[in-house]
């Protein structure tokens, strides 16, 4: 092996140990944008307790504020999260991770289809700032349950 690769090995073997701590660490010192007053999510579609047949459209409502694509730091402005079967994440002073269970429309997107099995489901959003953390207080929708046919 020859100097050059050793020494790229060594220092990705340093990076790969030292980048989670970086991580973990770095989140508490993220900033957490205010809410504006009046601020707030909804759901437009599909309605509390409607039944339907998939794929479900879900289209996204907001009060009081603009949409801008993550990254884009804008005065009064976030993008939308979509919580499907799962809770607001307790600690809403980091960004919400990207699962299968949360959905991030960082394009500015204000809906979405999604394919959802036969079941009751809950949907939820939350808005982001252009880092993807909950606005504070957090600018959250009710809790939407449907019934997938």
């Amino acid at each position: 092996m020859n100097a050059t690769r050793t020494t790229a090995c060594a220092f990705g073997l340093l990076l790969s140990l030292a980048l989670p701590l970086a991580i973990a660490q770095a989140p508490a010192a993220l900033p957490r944008t205010a809410a504006p007053a009046g601020a707030s999510a909804y759901i437009v579609s599909p309605k509390n307790g409607a039944e339907v047949k998939g794929p479900v459209t879900v289209v996204f409502g907001l009060k009081g504020m603009g949409i801008a694509p993550a990254g884009m730091q804008m005065e009064n402005t976030g993008h939308h999260h979509l919580l499907v079967d799962t809770d607001i994440p307790a600690d809403t002073g980091v960004p919400l991770p990207a699962t299968d269970k949360i959905i991030h429309f960082g394009k500015g997107q204000t809906e979405t289809t999604l394919t959802l099995p036969p079941g009751k489901h809950t949907l939820q959003l939350v808005l982001g700032d252009h880092l993807h953390i909950p606005f504070n207080p957090v600018i959250a929708s009710e809790k939407v349950t449907i019934t997938v046919k």
